[in-house]
């Protein structure tokens, strides 16, 4: 049962992979998908401000933004008691509750 027409070992995984990436094109000019859909947790969208994760974990150059702001906090001076207090009865937690501070 040998056929000519047998594609060889590897050869319809290639097929297979060439005809997906071409499709993959062809639905993307159909139906594109916004930036901000594209971006993960970890990965910022290009429009957003970098994060300090960003910098620590994924070894992204620190932008001169971020740097002001880390320069800015550390300036700043400590809370009291009282304004910690007051912004945890604020912030609603996780689920956005202010009635129910956690």
């Amino acid at each position: 049962m040998n056929d000519s027409t047998t594609p060889k070992d590897g050869d319809f995984a290639n097929w297979v992979d060439e005809k997906s990436e071409a499709l993959k094109f062809e639905l993307g000019e159909k139906f594109p998908v916004p930036p901000t859909e594209l971006h993960s947790s970890s990965a910022h969208a290009e429009t957003s401000r970098q994060k300090l994760e960003e910098v620590l974990l994924e070894h992204e150059e620190p932008t001169a933004e971020l740097l002001e702001e880390i320069q800015a906090m550390e300036n700043a001076p400590p809370l009291s008691d009282e304004e910690l207090a007051r912004q945890a009865l604020e912030a609603g937690g996780a689920d956005g509750d202010a009635a129910t501070p956690e």
